[in-house]
């Protein structure tokens, strides 16, 4: 029997030989073809996933695939040895590059059970529906690689597929997509699936509820940044093998109510930027298992609305502050990870964070916590990554020499903390970065004793003294920000050269003393030198070959700039500021790649030369310039910001600035000599979103094309000779925030003869129109129309002023107007979001004040005065709670002053004079504040201030600026202080109300009398109302 055996064995094998060997010389062939599809090359965006998001380093494993030799030796491939057929196949990270054929042979390798192409760049390719052919499969990952399109719903005949991962990056040119049936095919027919990884795919289309039957084999489930959008099924957290869970960024994803069970064994939590209630910020503290915990930007108000629109996601209603974070999240100890940054938290950090000790990785960053950093945190000795920036923090950091052993970034920006820098700063071996920058530290740096540094980034800090030398043997510092301390000393730049990695440097606004009579070899690409005592362009930057970026501004630098600057950068300079200096002369501008040019607020006199084509950002404002602009700026097609304003140019304004419509945002051409025509004609798709020519001599109208400048925020025509009835159609651009038409010649009436129900001037803030020949009535349809002053339009700009962001993060250019506020020209060099200002003053309205102006909610400033007006004061004027100056002065209105308006208590500066107004001034609060300027020529009235009493037994109402023996007869009002700091680039404004308790200063009593003095001439002047229109 066993030789009968054994001569079968003997005769059976050559062909079962011959079968292994042809099946393995078939799956060879069929890899090598496959391979030959693509071309090797090591893309970028494929080589940087695949290290930063695998951790792996990429190579091209198909150079060890030689024809001839056994391809189950190859690199990346498997096969089973009983019969040679290949079962997996790992090619990620391997450069391949091209199109995938949808016949291609790796569709002839049936046997595969693991396949991983991963990571390569397969050029927007449609995945094949020949997938769902691999039925032995139960490994797929197709992720980062280029793919693009729908996913076939054959993928989901993979029945027995374990693990799926077709995640894609958010920076991907193109999403996956799929739709509802083939997802629920997916969930419906992967019964084994304990892995899958869908992120970035585009989930739109789809409602979260499809998710509801998902396996209970599930281990681990990722749809981050898939636009879901619906309540995800909180049966989720019942899966009893679910380890990990990844929702994130998916802005209109909700979670119901829910408490979480103890019993849960999920280890990875990402929930970050959607929305979830408090309920389960409170029972976070069951997941007793968690190691990696993300809450990062949720939503957690009721009251908030998030919607997608085409150009991203809208927010709407009200965010309020979640609260405190609960001592229970101290109880996770098993915590690794924690992000709860921009998750609108406030109260102190609670001390139970130092029951972490498991914790390296710690972001608490942009909330509202307040109070000191507890001192418990120094037992996160296991910390790496600590970042606690964007709140509002106090005191001095926990210290302790040997705190933070493992700490490598930290990050404490952007807080109120204080006191001198903590020891162990200086100290932690593998410490690399540190940005305490935005605080008020004071003290000394002391010596570093860490040689790991990479950034130091101590900007806007209280720090005083000298460098400490241990900073130029920083082998490793790429970067340093000094800026805005109180350092001092002398800096021979030379000794930057022993730090040769260093690229960026700011050392501005100190005062420190930079000396160097030599060449410098440093290969700065940033150098920031504002406000440095320079009095000349310094020698060292002669060596600086690789320099992008140089500050100079704020100097006393003088006469021209030198030849040999034109080397500086090697042409590799894009950004050049030295604005706010003494130089006279420019001749022309040698840099051929520059981008931002900031030659504003100094002495330059001459023709303006035009910089080259590459400029985005060109500022020559406050000079001397003067002729007429060519054309040829008009070269510079990515010119987004163009300010020529306050200087002697004239001709007309260049008819092709219009045409620059694909880049130029923001134009200022005010305080020249312009004159001729408005450019009558702005492109289709015109960007421009501030528009100023105030004053110059300017006679054409604007014409309707500017509507097609649709995002237009602020136009500024003020101070010009536009001859025109106003604009009505200016009411259709849907961002306008600013319209200024003051001191022209414009006239008519403001009547809108529209039957359109909607609504005109939604958007607009400040609405200046003074100084014109409008007549009739005031404009009630506008004034009821105006949403954002009457609060129905919330206003939810993240900066303080209006303005523009340069491209590329080349800096915030904010927008400017002039405007009479409280009596006073003002040039207001920034516009703060806030203000809110009507100002119809020197025109020829006539009829009532309407009652409509009442309902103007966050109105500051109206000036209605020197018109025709008649009629009372409306008593809804009392509503305006913001109020702050009311002028209704030289008009001819009658009645009472209303009670109400004493209610208004930031009204600082009120006007009635020259009417015919009678009755009890209103008493008290506020108008105790008023002079008797504010009501003359109204010889009804009585009252204090005024002299004429009115038949009332009361007490003489007190002389608010009587106490402590001051005798003086004069009263006061208050007064605008502009501050200038830094060069005079940034302007503060500081209101506020006098109220003296004490005698008077001289100066004050001075400059009111000067004041009073030049009311009595300017009455005497104008003469009787009758005899002509009063303009200013």
């Amino acid at each position: 029997m066993a030789s009968y055996l054994f001569l079968c064995l003997f005769l059976f094998f050559p062909h079962l030989y011959a079968s292994f060997s042809s099946s393995g010389s078939h799956s060879c062939s069929s890899l090598t073809q496959f391979k030959n599809s693509f071309s090797i090359t090591q893309t970028e965006g494929a080589s940087l996933s695949c290290n930063e998001i695998a951790g792996l380093k990429s190579y091209p494993k198909t150079n060890s695939w030689k024809e001839g030799t056994d391809c189950c030796s190859w690199d990346g491939v498997t096969c089973d040895h009983l019969n040679a057929h290949g079962i997996a196949l790992d090619l990620s990270c391997s450069w391949l590059y091209g199109n995938f054929p949808p016949n291609t042979t790796l569709f002839l390798l049936p046997h595969l059970q693991k396949l991983n192409l991963a990571f390569n760049d397969f050029n927007l390719s449609k995945i094949p529906s020949e997938f769902g052919g691999f039925t032995s499969l139960f490994y797929l990952n197709l992720s980062h690689t280029g793919f693009a399109g729908q996913v076939p719903s054959q993928v989901s005949h993979l029945s027995k597929l374990v693990s799926l991962d077709i995640s894609s990056s958010i920076y991907d040119y193109e999403k996956f997509t799929i739709d509802k049936h083939a997802l629920e095919g997916l969930v419906h027919n992967l019964s084994e699936v304990r892995h899958l990884f869908l992120d970035g795919m585009d989930m739109s289309s789809v409602n979260a509820h499809v998710f509801m039957n998902l396996s209970s084999s599930l281990r681990s489930l990722s749809l981050a940044y898939c636009d879901l959008q619906g309540k995800f099924p909180k049966n989720i957290f019942d899966l009893p093998n679910l380890n990990l869970l990844n929702l994130g960024s998916n802005p209109i994803l909700s979670l119901d109510p829910l408490k979480l069970n103890r019993s849960s064994n999920l280890e990875h939590l990402d929930l970050s930027s959607m929305s979830f209630s408090t309920e389960f910020i409170d029972s976070v503290d069951n997941l007793q298992a968690l190691k990696y915990l993300d809450l990062s930007g949720h939503f957690f108000s009721q009251r908030l609305s998030v919607s997608k629109t085409k150009s991203g996601y809208l927010f709407t209603g009200d965010a309020n502050f979640f609260g405190g974070l609960p001592d229970s999240m101290g109880n996770l100890v098993s915590l690794k990870f924690l992000d709860l940054s921009y998750s609108n938290l406030s109260g102190t950090v609670p001390r139970s964070l130092g029951n972490l000790l498991q914790l390296t990785h710690l972001d608490l960053s942009g909330n509202q916590f307040s109070g000191q950093i507890p001192s418990s945190i120094l037992n996160l000795t296991q910390l790496e990554y600590l970042k606690i920036s964007e709140n509002s923090l106090e005191g001095s950091i926990p210290d302790e020499v040997t705190a933070f052993p493992n700490l490598i970034y930290l990050y404490l920006d952007n807080n109120l903390l204080n006191g001198i820098l903590p020891s162990w700063l200086y100290t932690a071996p593998p410490l690399k970065r540190i940005d305490l920058s935005k605080n008020q530290f004071s003290g000394h740096i002391k010596e570093f004793q860490s040689k790991s540094l990479e950034l130091i980034w101590l900007e806007n800090n209280k720090l005083q003294g000298p460098l400490p030398s241990s900073i130029f043997q920083l082998l490793n510092l790429t970067g340093l920000k000094l800026s805005s301390n109180n350092l001092s000393g002398v800096i021979e730049f030379s000794m930057f050269s022993n730090l040769p990695n260093l690229e960026y440097l700011d050392l501005s606004y100190n005062s420190l003393s930079l000396t160097s009579n030599t060449t410098s070899t440093v290969n700065l690409t940033s150098l920031f030198l504002s406000s440095c005592n320079l009095s000349e362009f310094p020698q060292f930057l002669k060596g600086l070959k690789s320099l992008e970026s140089l500050d100079l501004s704020c100097n006393k630098i003088e006469g021209k700039i030198p030849q040999w600057m034109q080397e500086v950068g090697n042409g590799s300079l894009t950004y050049l500021n030295v604005s706010h200096n003494s130089l006279t002369e420019v001749e022309h501008f040698p840099w051929n790649n520059i981008a931002v040019l900031d030659l504003s607020s100094n002495l330059i006199r001459g023709n303006l030369p035009i910089p080259a084509s590459t400029i985005r950002v060109f500022l020559i404002s406050n000079n001397s310039f003067n002729g007429e602009v060519s054309s040829l700026i008009c070269n510079a097609s990515s010119l987004q910001i163009l300010d020529l304003s306050h200087n002697n140019l004239s001709g007309t304004i260049p008819q092709c600035f219009g045409n620059l419509s694909d880049s130029l945002e923001f134009l200022n051409l005010k305080k020249n000599k312009f004159y001729g025509t408005i450019p009558p004609t702005f492109a289709e798709g015109c960007q421009l979103t501030n528009f100023n020519l105030n004053g110059n001599l300017l006679e054409g109208p604007l014409t309707p094309s500017i509507l097609n400048c649709r995002g237009l925020e602020v136009l500024d025509l003020g101070n010009n000779k536009i001859n025109d009835t106003f604009p009505h159609w200016l009411g259709n651009l849907p961002y306008l925030q600013v319209l200024v038409l003051k001191s022209n010649h414009m006239h008519g009436s403001l009547r809108v003869n529209s039957s359109k129900s909607s609504p005109f001037f939604s958007k607009i803030q400040i609405f200046d129109l003074s100084s014109n020949y409008f007549s009739g009535p005031l404009p009630v349809r506008y004034i009821n129309s105006f949403k954002a002053i009457r609060n129905l339009e919330k206003i939810r700009s993240t900066v303080s002023y209006m303005g523009v962001n340069g491209r590329n993060g080349s800096g915030f250019y904010t927008y400017s107007i002039g405007i009479v506020m409280k009596g006073q020209d003002m040039e207001l060099v920034k516009i703060f979001t806030m203000w809110m200002i009507i100002d119809l003053s020197n025109n020829q309205f006539e009829g009532g004040i309407p009652e409509v102006f009442g309902k103007l909610n966050l109105l500051k400033g109206l000036n209605l005065s020197h018109n025709n007006l008649s009629g009372g004061i409306p008593t809804s004027i009392g509503n305006l709670t913001s109020l702050e100056w009311l002028d209704l002065s030289s008009n001819r209105l009658s009645g009472t002053i209303p009670n109400r308006l004493a209610d208004l208590a930031f009204l600082s500066s009120f006007n009635v004079s020259e009417n015919q107004l009678h009755g009890q001034i209103p008493q008290g609060k506020q108008f105790n504040t008023f002079g008797n300027d504010s009501y003359q020529g109204n010889k009804g009235l009585c009252g204090f201030p005024v002299s004429k009493g009115c038949n009332i037994i009361e007490p003489a109402p007190p002389n608010v600026l009587e106490k402590d023996g001051s005798k003086s007869n004069i009263t006061f009002g208050w007064k605008v202080v502009l501050i200038g700091y830094g060069c005079g680039v940034v302007f503060g404004m500081s209101v506020g109300y006098v109220v003296f308790q004490t005698g008077k200063p001289k100066w004050l009593v001075n400059l009111v009398e000067i004041q009073h003095e030049k009311m009595r001439r300017r009455k005497s002047k104008d003469g009787s109302r009758s005899n002509g229109r009063r303009r200013i």
